[in-house]
């Protein structure tokens, strides 16, 4: 076992910072110029359809302030992220409908996707109508050109084409390049190779480098505000929950990873009035030997607080769970589910055995923290969710990092690319035999739950988070709807809610 990376906060390296920002103003063009120019080449010459065409040293996360902080939260200024309209249940499978800035985006495309015929002469023109708007520039405008008409010819199984495209690609975009927009085009290009590799062999089987994900993860975390704001927020819905009266609090952790989270939300059960509650905590994930080691980080900095601890290891997907009595639920305890979820890999498994799992267990409160992008539909749909959100946290990212970092280098190559991948080479129907829900929000309250509301003090404590990354102006949060979410450049990129189970029993 290779000692685990120290986990630290940015301190003192902020003065690094002042060296990218000059990039600032070109790369967050990037985003905005990707949607128009997918609402163009996805709208422009397309055939006419009738509507009936379309069926190391574990230190964990502290955070100075975890108490009541209502009075922060009042001095919050009010920030308006993109909203993102989800397809109802109503609509065609294949349907997408992006906002941003009162532009509209619709497409829509059978389960084949062969209603679109895009052509070169489309494209030039566009370009042409695309001059005199700020964007990136020519080289950067001509790949992303060349990667979306890529998508069309995926799209409709022309992969000789896509192929041809694919290497044209890898000669003209490197991972490695100054602009945000060349090495998008790079990770998205390699994960499109693999899927018309896949597509050509019958093979789709990647190999996962836990450790290497869980150490770009630390990475990560010390970078960026988004894993923070989906621990701190889950952590304060879930001490929310528990009352001053429990006395035995069991979590359980979908996908436990290294724990980073459970540290600051012990510090504070530890030094509740009332005494702290002998804690279990069930993590499951894919390595008993990882998740051996998480327990015995986890038991070891609970001890230190005095903490009466339990840690009980899963490898098994929550999907794959037959036997509910696997999880250890014992009676008088107060439960509480926790799931952050990623596209780095599958961690749960089928989403409807995902669903009737959490409806067996009836937890006293359901932690979710949810990736604005689409995990399920056609390829066409999950690439153009893809690239807008992808290119988004590719901007926030170089935005804190020079090009040549190599913590930025490993973020965007461990972690980004590989969500990259999973969601257009691995992910779908066609592949997986399962289709991801869209909304796990929506489909949460069809099932038997209801929507605890995010509270001033989570809100407080996202923005605390935030004013410890700067650009601090780049990211975007917004309470509304009961949830909070994180957004950069006004595109919102994650959004944390909390549930409860109708049926809980206060076990």
């Amino acid at each position: 076992m290779q000692p685990q990376e120290q986990l630290s906060y940015p301190g003192n390296g902020f003065s690094e910072v002042s060296s990218s920002c000059k990039n600032l103003q070109r790369n967050e063009q990037l985003s905005q110029w990707v949607e128009n120019v997918t609402k163009q080449l996805m709208t422009e010459d397309l055939p006419e359809s009738n509507e009936n065409d379309f069926p190391g040293n574990f230190q964990g996360e502290m955070l100075p302030v975890y108490e009541e902080v209502g009075a922060v939260a009042a001095l919050l200024g009010e920030l308006r992220p993109r909203k993102v309209a989800r397809k109802s249940s109503n609509e065609s499978p294949g349907s997408v409908f992006l906002q941003h800035n009162h532009h509209h985006l619709y497409y829509s495309d059978d389960h084949d996707d062969q209603t679109y015929n895009l052509s070169v002469e489309s494209s030039k023109r566009m370009i042409s109508s695309r001059a005199k708007s700020p964007g990136p520039d020519e080289p950067g405008l001509n790949l992303l050109t060349l990667l979306l008409e890529c998508a069309v010819a995926i799209s409709q199984d022309n992969l000789g084409e896509a192929h041809r495209m694919l290497l044209e690609l890898s000669q003209m975009a490197s991972p490695y390049g100054a602009s945000c927009a060349e090495r998008v085009v790079a990770y998205f290009a390699k994960s499109m190779l693999s899927r018309v590799i896949n597509s050509w062999i019958g093979v789709c089987s990647p190999l996962i480098d836990i450790k290497a994900v869980h150490a770009a993860f630390q990475v990560y975390n010390n970078v960026s505000p988004f894993v923070k704001f989906a621990h701190f927020t889950s952590n304060q819905a879930i001490l929310e929950a528990f009352h001053r009266h429990d006395h035995r609090v069991h979590i359980i952790d979908l996908d436990i990873m290294q724990g980073l989270q459970w540290p600051a939300l012990f510090h504070i059960l530890a030094t509740r009035a009332e005494g702290p509650p002998h804690v279990r905590m069930t993590g499951l994930g894919s390595s008993m030997e990882l998740l051996a080691e998480t327990g015995k980080q986890l038991s070891n900095f609970a001890r230190r607080l005095g903490l009466c601890f339990e840690f009980h290891p899963v490898d098994k997907k929550c999907g794959d769970i037959v036997d509910i009595s696997l999880l250890q639920v014992r009676t008088g305890e107060t439960l509480a589910v926790h799931w952050l979820q990623h596209s780095l890999y599958d961690a749960t498994g089928p989403d409807w055995k995902t669903m009737r799992l959490l409806q067996g267990l009836s937890p006293r409160v359901i932690t979710l923290v949810e990736q604005e992008v689409a995990h399920g539909g056609s390829f066409l749909d999950r690439f153009v969710s893809s690239l807008h959100y992808y290119s988004t946290l590719f901007d926030s990212v170089g935005a804190f990092l020079p090009g040549d970092d190599p913590g930025r280098h490993r973020v965007e190559h461990c972690l980004l690319q590989r969500e990259i991948t999973n969601v257009l080479a691995i992910g779908g129907p066609a592949r997986s035999g399962e289709d991801k829900l869209r909304h796990w929000r929506s489909q949460l309250s069809r099932n038997g739950f209801v929507q605890i509301p995010m509270s001033t003090n989570s809100m407080a404590q996202a923005q605390l988070i935030l004013n410890m990354f700067p650009p601090a102006n780049g990211y975007s949060l917004v309470q509304g709807d009961g949830t909070l979410r994180l957004g950069w450049k006004d595109t919102s990129l994650y959004t944390a809610s909390a549930w409860t189970s109708l049926q809980t029993s206060f076990r």
